[in-house]
């Protein structure tokens, strides 16, 4: 059975400032490979400057990778019918760093969780309705909050709606982008421990980005460590948690705070 997403020797430049004679581009990402099966969660970790997002949005189809393929399900991003792309759309949702950013702050938070529904026709009016509310009850939030605008609300609910909107769809992918570095250390525990719950309840496959390889830890199937655009360390989290085989790595295990 084919793999649910592959990259393959992916590579991203950006052009970069300075006169003409001087300017090289920047990369981002240099030949970057990684699988992702059905149900299972990919810690993507690195520092700021990674290229963990710029990855992220590749395979979200937000930006085209200057080389390489994407394929997912079997099928190339980078020639995909305008049918095909509307049911990836469907099929593959994000989660960004900063739940208030993608909410739109006009829109009662309900609205913006029925959004996806709307889009792509499903079900009717009334199913639609209870579709909502039942979401809200899966993530964690009252159903009193439904007509309650963004800025009403905490940052650990706002980002409780931005998952709620991303699973209206039921997505086969969640590529979630530093979802927990903009909270308290106390609701970030509450999120992974969301994030945990819906893989297990829902086979739902995730690549969760993130620059601190312990947030990771407990919910990834596999871990693969960016540095300067390169993959330098992919396995099992048990493995490269316990016997990590680059340096880069071992810093980012040596920088998880334990308690003594």
């Amino acid at each position: 059975m084919n793999s649910l997403l592959t990259v393959e020797n992916v590579s991203k430049s950006f052009p970069a400032g300075g006169p003409p004679w001087r300017r090289r581009n920047a990369v981002a990402l240099d030949r970057v490979s990684l699988t992702l099966e059905r149900g299972q969660t990919l810690g993507l970790v690195g520092e700021s400057g990674s290229g963990k997002s710029t990855l992220g949005r590749c395979i979200l189809d937000l930006t085209a990778p200057s080389e390489g393929v994407i394929t997912f399900d079997g099928k190339e991003l980078s020639t995909m019918s305008r049918a095909d792309r509307s049911t990836f759309r469907r099929r593959v949702q994000p989660v960004f760093q900063d739940p208030y950013g993608s909410l739109d702050p006009r829109w009662p938070i309900g609205r913006s969780v029925r959004e996806s529904l709307d889009s792509f026709r499903i079900g009717t009016p009334l199913t639609r309705e209870r579709r909502v509310l039942d979401l809200f009850d899966r993530v964690g939030l009252s159903t009193t909050l439904v007509d309650r605008l963004p800025t009403t609300l905490s940052g650990g609910q706002r980002q409780r709606v931005s998952i709620a909107a991303a699973l209206a769809s039921e997505p086969e992918l969640i590529v979630a982008d530093e979802p927990v570095s903009a909270l308290d250390m106390s609701v970030q525990a509450q999120i992974l421990n969301l994030f945990m719950d819906l893989q297990h309840d829902l086979h739902v496959a995730c690549i969760f980005i993130s620059h601190d390889l312990g947030v990771v830890e407990h919910i990834s199937n596999e871990v693969a460590v960016l540095y300067h655009g390169v993959i330098v360390e992919n396995g099992e989290t048990e493995q490269v948690m316990n016997r990590p085989g680059h340096d880069y790595t071992r810093a980012l295990i040596g920088a998880i705070p334990r308690p003594k």
